[in-house]
């Protein structure tokens, strides 16, 4: 089998040097080349045609993520970004992934030898994820005065009535899943039904997620808090490093955070959220299995549907991973597996029908 053929490109000499040998010890991967900047990792990548990048973000020469948007428009490739465990690196990172990056590793400010190499596992994981992944090649950026394109009109309702308080959407999501997500809730109405998220992600970066879709969507999104009330128009995405449940307070739900051993090898874990959802919420409940690589949820999406639930897929084709969602078709778990830029519509269809209110278009 031929090896998953890796170009490392990091400023530092220390971190060029346990990267590569942390790939070169994988039998399945090997390190061909290690840049200090970008513009010598573009010859490096034209020379040696590498199968999978790791970037380091912040970058001499040339900035990590004007490297990125070049080269996701030019030569898309998988890449996984290294990023630095802070705010900024955070909110970087946010928007490497928005341009086109399959995953990142979060190295930590101090201690960066010890801590990339107890990463090791992680980091190479990625790698093996990201070389399967389905790449697209970023738009072009618009001519300097050429008129901005028209806004996608989004189908939405004027008002979901009932259907809004009755019902909660629930979204999974792994690789590729941040902008997936995005997709989906930038495209709901204000009065949309809460929707609650479980996207692996690590700690230090789910706050700067939420408030970037925050900053996009018509409903509020935010980091969940423990014990706080789940109300429609709001997002809640779970945090770094912890799980997120549903709880049942008198007429009220209300959000459950808390820490854990990991479920499937994943804290958070689509699998605790979704069983909350089959026993709490029920047939009030709308699944959305998103992209992402592994199986976490898929049977909690199962036990979802047989506790009366309503379940949609992302289908293989608009998947950057088409793990998660194909093993919860594998369990039986999905009513419809629709193209990524479908859901969002089919979802507020469905609850015009449990509504019965009228369909606008703004």
């Amino acid at each position: 089998m031929a090896k998953t053929k890796v170009v490392v490109v990091d400023d530092s000499a220390l971190v060029r040097s346990i990267l590569t040998e942390i790939i070169n010890r994988q039998p399945d991967m090997e390190c061909i080349g290690a840049a200090a900047d970008p513009l010598v990792a573009r010859e490096m990548i034209r020379n040696l045609n590498p199968d999978v990048i790791t970037l380091d973000v912040e970058m001499p020469r040339m900035d990590g993520l004007d490297f990125l948007s070049r080269l996701m428009r030019l030569r898309p490739m998988p890449v996984v970004m290294v990023s630095t465990l802070t705010e900024r690196g955070a909110e970087v990172t946010m928007k490497a992934l928005e341009l086109g990056a399959v995953d990142f590793v979060a190295k930590p400010k101090i201690g960066v030898a010890d801590g990339i190499r107890q990463l090791a596992q992680d980091i190479t994981d990625k790698i093996r994820i990201a070389s399967k992944a389905h790449i697209r090649r970023a738009p072009a950026a618009p001519a300097p005065g050429a008129a901005p394109a028209a806004p996608v009109k989004a189908v939405t309702m004027a008002s979901l009535g009932k259907a809004s308080t009755e019902k909660i959407i629930f979204i999974g999501a792994s690789t590729g899943g941040t902008e997936a997500t995005k997709d989906v809730l930038i495209n709901l109405p204000a009065d949309s039904p809460a929707v609650v998220i479980t996207q692996h992600m690590p700690p230090g970066f789910t706050k700067s997620y939420a408030t970037r879709l925050d900053g996009l969507c018509k409903i509020r999104v935010k980091e969940a808090q423990d014990g706080e009330r789940i109300l429609p128009g709001h997002g809640y995405i779970a945090p770094g490093g912890m799980h997120l449940s549903i709880e049942r307070s008198g007429a009220n739900y209300i959000a459950r955070v808390q820490d854990g051993e990991p479920i499937n090898r994943h804290k958070p874990s689509v699998e605790a959220l979704f069983l909350s959802a089959a026993k709490v919420v029920g047939p009030n409940a709308i699944g959305i299995m998103l992209t992402g690589m592994g199986a976490d949820g898929a049977r909690a999406m199962k036990v979802m549907k047989d506790a009366g639930a309503y379940n949609y897929c992302q289908d293989e084709a608009s998947c950057v991973v088409f793990g998660m969602p194909r093993e919860a078709i594998a369990h039986g778990a999905a009513d419809e597996v629709l193209p990524l830029n479908q859901i969002a519509t089919k979802v507020l269809e469905r609850l015009r029908a449990t509504s019965g209110m009228s369909l606008n278009r703004v």
